[in-house]
């Protein structure tokens, strides 16, 4: 596997990194095992100023970050300007709120003495994250997990190297301790044996359904904690009540963001057939706005894909689509720019037989049903082997929440734009994978839940695991 970046806008390769030899990762494993069982003497709100400064750090080289961004994976620089940001908030944000969460839980209990549950480390965690968003996939689990106490080895996309490193490097020069992050250019052969390690305690993958079956498979081999987080097929549903000028509005960002390379981007548009003919009629008119171009101008409104081979597998995906019987209603043209840029494009008439009903398109291609009730909207977006998030637009947000909790997904807004903040759980169900990262839930995905009994004397009343003792011992 190679690592290195190159310039989806300008196609220039920029630079390569060496892949990590097997001493390096055994110097990594050790280094984090010392550092858990320092991090054990630790006060949680040490590591909480850390986690401040680690903020401060981001904030004050946030230029530098969102450029390199820009570079390795092609998103427009306002885009990488807010990732960055956002990456700063939720370090502040566990920075603040961690300590508190990992205090020990009182449980009420009928034994004799009192009981309470302690949250504690389980040890260094392999976390495995993609492209897409090469800070905010790093932070929403270095965050909470630092708090804990678990070190951390990263490996990071193939072609995000630069974006990976920088952090990581950051994070050391903010003050944490050598080996809270280690980033390394490892091979999948080198993951697996990292999850295989008595070291590793935990794995998180943010990532394709391939690579989360290989990591939970190696895990699971090993009876290793995992948090999965995969792809998504994400509906759109527009009731016939909703305001359509904040549809409208909504709709276009909601599947372009990024470049629509994005596991919650809004994929599957699932519009009520009297709002259907208007919906599809804005929906084109927004894509046509957007301008190609370079994506550290900031008068561009169309980034290029990350790399060449994510374009010709869309293109092959539409191809696919057109062929099984898709009406390509906008779109689907080339862009007369050297880097990899693909035209914004909406299909409609995508029957149950079409491999783009059921396979998730990584790219700006929005995806339109009609449907005549509620409940048939209810079904569409119900039917996909995805579960990751959703957005549900009504013309009272009381109903839409009804309709919304109908969705078997783990996460969907109501007349709003998705959005990701450290306080809001994230992730999701099915295919989509398992587990949820930031907010309380994601501060506890890694920690050991132990209890704590106490008492001054036995419980005779409560031995052997509950029964009454009915009679003295022979």
């Amino acid at each position: 596997m190679a690592y290195q970046t190159v310039n989806p806008y300008t196609n220039e390769l920029v630079k390569e990194y060496p892949n990590a030899t097997d001493q390096q990762l055994e110097e990594a494993l050790k280094t984090g095992q010392n550092l858990y069982e320092e991090f054990k003497k630790q006060p949680v709100k040490e590591r909480g100023e850390i986690l401040h400064n680690i903020a401060s750090k981001i904030r004050e080289k946030a230029d530098e970050l969102a450029r390199a961004c820009t570079i390795d994976m092609g998103k427009l620089l306002t885009e990488s300007q807010g990732e960055v940001e956002l990456c700063a908030v939720i370090a502040d944000w566990f920075a603040d709120h961690g300590e508190e969460m990992l205090k020990p839980e009182e449980i009420e209990t009928t034994a004799t003495g009192t009981a309470e549950i302690q949250h504690h480390a389980t040890g260094v965690l392999m976390m495995v994250e993609p492209w897409n968003f090469p800070y905010y996939q790093i932070m929403r689990v270095f965050a909470p997990n630092f708090m804990v106490g678990n070190p951390m080895i990263l490996k990071h996309a193939s072609n995000t190297p630069t974006s990976a490193q920088m952090m990581a490097d950051i994070i050391l020069e903010a003050g944490a301790p050598k080996g809270s992050l280690t980033n390394m250019f490892l091979t999948y052969d080198q993951v697996t044996a990292a999850i295989e390690d008595p070291r590793v305690q935990g794995a998180a993958l943010t990532g394709s359904e391939r690579g989360g079956e290989a990591v939970a498979s190696a895990a699971g081999k090993s009876l290793k904690k995992t948090t999965m987080e995969l792809g998504g097929m994400d509906p759109f549903v527009v009731l016939d009540d909703a305001d359509m000028d904040d549809v409208a509005d909504i709709a276009w960002r909601s599947r372009l963001y990024n470049t629509g390379q994005e596991c919650t981007s809004s994929k599957r548009f699932i519009v009520m057939a009297d709002v259907y003919d208007e919906f599809v009629e804005r929906l084109k008119e927004n894509f046509s706005k957007v301008k190609a171009g370079d994506p550290l101008d900031p008068n561009t409104t169309l980034a290029p894909m990350n790399t060449k081979k994510a374009k010709e597998d869309l293109q092959k995906q539409v191809d696919e689509a057109v062929k099984a019987g898709a009406k390509v209603v906008y779109g689907n043209e080339p862009i007369d720019l050297p880097g990899q840029f693909f035209m914004p494009t909406i299909l409609t008439n995508v029957d149950r037989d079409n491999p783009a009903y059921t396979t998730e398109m990584f790219g700006p291609i929005g995806v339109v049903y009609k449907v005549s009730t509620e409940q048939e909207a209810i079904e569409l977006a119900n039917d996909s082997s995805y579960g990751l998030g959703g957005v549900v637009f009504a013309g009272d947000s009381e109903h839409g929440a009804e309709v919304a909790s109908q969705i078997e997904t783990g996460m969907v807004f109501v007349n709003n734009f998705r959005y990701s903040l450290p306080e809001l759980p994230f992730g999701g169900v099915k295919r989509s994978g398992y587990g949820r990262e930031m907010s309380r839930l994601g501060q506890m995905a890694f920690v050991n839940e132990k209890l704590i009994v106490k008492a001054d004397k036995p419980d005779m009343n409560n031995l052997a695991g509950g029964l009454v003792a009915s009679s003295n011992p022979k």
